[in-house]
């Protein structure tokens, strides 16, 4: 994904975190902040519980393919973080598309 289509600064975290509303299931929770933009912009996060640095850039790598997968069907006018669980570093790309499916549509990020 282009960068265009990141959160990437602290200060832009903070404020989808601060103001945006929570979502949740077992292997993601997600934040999401409305904008009037052209595009959707995704924030990623996956912590120390989940390995070392090679397993967390694995489950990145999985989750960006599967936003990637579903930027059609996404809201273009929000920000929101995905913030992955411990359990999802034993996940396949599969399961990480369905799982992310299922918080989106909780979230209405994807109607």
């Amino acid at each position: 994904m282009r960068k265009a289509y990141r959160v990437k600064k602290e200060k832009e975290f903070q404020k989808v975190f601060q103001t945006g509303q929570s979502f949740a299931n077992r292997k993601f929770v997600v934040y999401v902040l409305p904008k009037e933009q052209p595009h959707f912009r995704v924030g990623i996060s996956v912590g120390k519980k989940i390995g070392n640095a090679v397993a967390r850039n694995a489950v990145k790598r999985k989750i960006r393919a599967s936003i990637f997968d579903m930027k059609d069907m996404i809201n273009p006018h929000l920000d929101f973080i995905v913030i992955a669980r411990p359990s999802v570093s034993t996940l396949s790309s599969q399961e990480v598309y369905s799982n992310l499916l299922h918080v989106f549509k909780l979230a209405k990020i994807i109607s």
